[in-house]
């Protein structure tokens, strides 16, 4: 959810991702899921997306592209285990074969040498190039396009380094339980994202919500970190933004917008006036 790969696609779907505004008297800030990487083409930008864009004066993501850029060093800096582990002592039965085959269909991960968490957002990005998604035709490559032509200011929620802190902090027991998780499930993992692009470009926030909820909700430690205590850190930004007048367009990850805990939801419960617009 928080990482994205390389990849190449056709010309992708019309998708119309939802999208919710927070208003009072002088301010609006519309709340955009997003997808970090997606088929090339997908065409996700009209609208009231499109609306949304010209109406803001700012654009806030989860990283702004200064750290989107430094991502890839940090996770070089972090992801090293102190000493090397075979993934066979780690893994076994259905988790080692699906790991071996997934592996299998790119390079090695060089997994000997990385903590559990490390290897699981390798598999991630494999799964996300396998599925024909390319972070060049994300929502927030194309965002941060727009707002740099139009010389509107681009700001972030968090650095690289505290993104993949997240992970890392993780007690090892959750690593692990994490890792083996998307080692058991590797083998439909490509038909599982390709039905969370879809939900997403419908707008169907009931799917998004069972996917996302099923994935993670049995690892609560790190639902916490992950999802429910960035989700509060986000709806408390934006409910302090609301005492300024002006125009913002928030962009995150549509998983961080769903159920009782997401986003939107957060604000509502605290008094603001939540709209779904798209």
């Amino acid at each position: 959810m928080l990482l994205t790969a390389c990849g190449t696609a056709e010309a992708g779907p019309e998708a119309r991702p939802a999208m919710w505004l927070v208003e009072d008297a002088d301010t609006k800030i519309y709340i955009l899921g997003t997808m970090h990487a997606l088929p090339r083409g997908t065409d996700w930008d009209e609208g009231r997306v499109a609306s949304a864009i010209e109406a803001s004066d700012a654009l806030m993501l989860e990283l702004p592209p200064a750290e989107l850029a430094a991502a890839g060093e940090m996770f070089r800096k972090l992801a090293p285990r102190d000493t090397p582990l075979a993934i066979e002592a780690r893994l076994s039965g259905k988790a080692l074969t699906g790991f071996r085959a997934l592996e299998a269909s790119g390079r090695s991960f060089g997994e000997d040498g990385l903590d559990d968490w490390a290897v699981m957002v390798l598999m991630g990005q494999r799964v996300a190039q396998n599925a024909g998604l390319s972070p060049a035709d994300g929502v927030e490559t194309g965002l941060t396009e727009k707002f740099k032509a139009a010389g509107k200011p681009i700001g972030g929620f968090e650095t690289a380094r505290e993104q993949l802190t997240l992970f890392e902090t993780l007690d090892p027991q959750t690593q692990r339980i994490l890792l083996t998780r998307a080692a058991e499930e590797a083998e439909g993992a490509v038909k599982e994202v390709g039905a969370l692009t879809a939900a997403w470009g419908r707008g169907d926030v009931a799917a998004l919500e069972k996917v996302i909820n099923e994935d993670i909700d049995s690892v609560p430690a790190a639902r916490k970190a992950i999802i429910t205590d960035r989700n509060r850190r986000w709806s408390a930004w934006i409910e302090r933004r609301m005492a300024q007048p002006g125009t913002v367009l928030v962009a995150v990850g549509a998983g961080h917008l769903v159920g009782s805990d997401g986003v939107p939801a957060l604000v509502a419960a605290d008094g603001l006036t939540v709209t779904r617009v798209q």
